[in-house]
């Protein structure tokens, strides 16, 4: 029946030609209007991987007409090329080259054709072909160009392309690549300070329906055991609290939010899925690590490696990795390499773009993932992501997952059988960290991986620099890469924030880490490279928490209107501090007099700091001396500072109000007191007199009596 009909449409064409070049205009509307509107696809291949000479491959898939008529003559067409493809490169070449001029030139003329009815406007039809790798004379193991056209009157309008593996017993047994997947569970972060305010409603979105973390999550539950997961732990800290009830900021301010059951829902299950899995903390809030070694916050990636690893210890219930560190775009330079090395926990493995660390020649081959880097702390492993297979996995437009599977089979084998390459090699796959994935794409693409014989999937872990890694240039990174980084003038005020952040902690007690680190590393966040204007919000709302954190321990009765009095030239003033901070602060004070020629202070506090309890006060007493002759009043300025001599918040200054007591006030005093010591001896000399007297006429009466 196909014949007669491929016979009937060759002399249907045959008696129209002189009608067609009598009127050639219609036939090239029709044609130009095909180009445009009708499409082919291919929706399956079966077996994906002939392994023998007769194995029947069916090729089946739809045509549909959107050409807005109904058109006949149509007929699809497998079409083929039995020389294999020498590289990956020129797969890379057939596949962006979409011209119908440059299909595989072999039609086959058995099975591998069906022509089809007319076809209505807006119809689509079903088709499938056949044929066996002998057919298409396919001889050795390798990878082959084919496709599938549609054509008019044999003038072909619209094509599919793909690849076909085909993988007969070899004479010498492959190598296995070991395959190593890393796919990252990372978000932007979405609260500022560690209150349960959130600066937007995104997450609630994210883990419903088709959101993108609940597509993660589904990718999670079904991939193998082997896939390595890469996991921000303030996401999870994020999802907790949520769970049990939060607020959001909107412009007629904070509104609040029952707890949400969907939240403690997905982290459940997504501590069920990776339970078997290797799991990677990133540095928490996953900051911008190549900025902060740039603009001077070297201490921070420190508190984000460990900070990370304590938070998803504790959302996920079970150990993980902090020892490999997934950057942001893959890319590092020797600065942020050192801070990672020299680390608490040392990272001692770093995954990278391939553009990051090139190869020190043009290479024919895949290169191994696995190299070594030097650091300030000794060798450190560099995993570089295969750019070709990582891009299946997260394809740039939409894509069936038939075309991706055929491409994958297509590339590892390819990879498998590449020339002189007799030692097992290692791949890694790395989409982007923030990815939106199609999960059923992923998950088909997982499931294959597991199936092919050339591959042999492994956790990331394992894998490490051998005799098959290959010379790499070092770390490039380039001028636009820097551009791309969170700017100086965004850091500045992070830093400013972060160092009095850490005040907090050195004036406590017991000088804990800073309370506000978690806080701090969500203003450095990578994920403000392209969103500036949300991560500036943020770093306003932690700075503004700093400052009302400092602002509980106090000066009390500062100001130029409460002035403290020294009756005299010298003397006492006490000078309190407040502590509101809710724990026991030990603090020094720092008194410094604004004007030596009116007033001194000689007050040097001892080594011992003030210690305050909470919500107690603490006074110290300083001693003063105003300058001789003058009266009125000076300042002093007094500075709280922590042990290691930094200024703990804003400068207080002290209104001292002197008497001018002086010398001339002590001989006046003197004086008095000789006028008041004169008076009483004239006083008691006058009495004595006057009893003299008197004593004197009684003893006249007695003799004249």
């Amino acid at each position: 029946m196909i014949r007669k009909t491929a016979l009937l449409a060759v002399l249907s064409a045959a008696l129209l030609a002189p009608t067609m070049a009598a009127a050639p205009s219609t036939a090239a509307t029709s044609v130009q209007t095909s180009r445009q509107t009708l499409s082919v696809a291919i929706t399956a291949i079966t077996p994906a991987v002939p392994r023998s000479p007769t194995d029947i491959i069916k090729i089946s898939g739809t045509v549909r007409n959107d050409t807005g008529a109904d058109m006949a003559g149509l007929q699809v067409r497998l079409r083929y090329d039995a020389q294999k493809l020498p590289d990956r490169a020129a797969m890379d070449a057939y596949m962006s080259d979409q011209s119908t001029a440059t299909l595989p030139v072999n039609v086959s003329t058995r099975n591998s054709y069906m022509d089809l009815q007319p076809l209505a406007a807006g119809g689509t039809v079903r088709w499938e072909i056949q044929a066996t790798p002998v057919q298409l004379g396919l001889r050795e193991f390798g990878v082959y160009k084919i496709a599938v056209d549609v054509a008019q009157y044999r003038v072909p309008l619209q094509a599919e392309r793909t690849f076909l593996t085909y993988a007969p017993p070899t004479p010498q047994k492959l190598p296995r690549t070991r395959l190593a997947v890393a796919l990252p569970v990372i978000d932007q972060p979405h609260r500022a300070t560690d209150d349960p305010v959130f600066v937007d409603d995104k997450l609630s979105q994210a883990i419903a329906g088709k959101g993108r973390l609940a597509d993660l999550l589904r990718i999670a539950q079904s991939a193998p055991s082997s896939v390595t997961w890469f996991v921000d732990p303030s996401l999870l800290d994020d999802l907790n609290t949520m769970a049990k009830g939060y607020k959001v900021k909107t412009k007629d301010g904070d509104q609040s939010r029952p707890a949400d059951p969907a939240a403690g829902r997905w982290l459940q299950d997504l501590r069920t899925a990776l339970a078997a899995a290797p799991v990677v903390a990133v540095p928490y809030a996953d900051p911008d690590l190549t900025a902060l070694a740039h603009q001077g916050l070297d201490d921070q990636p420190n508190r984000a490696i460990a900070l990370g690893g304590k938070k998803a210890k504790e959302l996920l219930g079970r150990d993980v990795r902090t020892t490999i560190n997934w950057p942001a775009g893959g890319l590092l330079d020797p600065d942020a390499l050192d801070l990672l090395s020299v680390s608490d926990d040392k990272v001692d493995t770093v995954l990278l773009d391939a553009a990051n660390l090139p190869a020190t020649q043009q290479l024919t081959v895949t290169p191994d993932a696995a190299s070594t880097l030097d650091s300030v702390e000794g060798p450190v492993t560099a995993l570089v992501s295969d750019p070709g297979l990582s891009r299946l996995f997260e394809p740039e437009t939409s894509t069936s997952l038939l075309l991706s599977t055929q491409r994958f089979i297509a590339e590892t084998a390819m990879i498998a059988a590449e020339p002189g390459q007799t030692l097992p090699r290692s791949l890694v796959v790395a989409p982007s960290r923030r990815w939106d994935p199609n999960p059923t794409l992923v998950t088909g693409l997982l499931k294959t991986a597991k199936q092919l014989p050339w591959l042999q999937l492994t956790a990331l872990e394992t894998i490490k620099a051998g005799k098959a890694s290959v010379p790499r240039a070092g770390l490039t990174y380039t001028d636009q890469n820097r551009r791309e980084e969170l700017s100086g003038k965004y850091l500045a005020p992070v830093k400013e924030t972060a160092e009095r952040a850490q005040l907090t902690a050195l004036i406590t007690a017991t000088r804990p880490q800073s309370t506000f680190d978690a806080a701090v590393l969500r203003a450095t966040s990578s994920a403000w490279r392209n969103s500036t204007r949300m991560g500036r919000s943020v770093t306003n709302a932690v700075s503004k928490a700093v400052t009302e954190r400092m602002d509980r321990v106090q000066i009390t009765g500062a100001g130029p209107d409460r002035p403290r009095t020294l009756a005299g030239s010298n003397g006492v003033v006490p000078i309190s501090v407040k502590n509101a901070s809710g724990a026991e602060i030990r603090i020094f004070i720092d008194v410094r007099s604004d004007d030596q020629k009116l007033l001194q202070v000689t007050y040097k506090q001892d080594d011992e700091p003030l210690s305050i309890g909470p919500g107690q006060s603490g006074t110290v007493q300083v001693p003063m001396n105003a300058t001789p002759g003058t009266s009125g009043d000076a300042t002093v300025t007094v500075q709280l500072r922590t042990a290691d001599g930094k200024a703990y918040g804003k400068p207080q200054r002290l209104t001292i109000r002197t008497t001018g007591y002086t010398g001339i006030a002590a001989v006046i005093v003197g004086a008095g007191l000789t006028v008041m010591l004169a008076a009483v001896v004239t006083r008691v000399l006058r009495r004595r007199a006057e009893r003299r007297r008197a004593a004197s006429a009684g003893n006249r009466e007695s003799e004249t009596e």
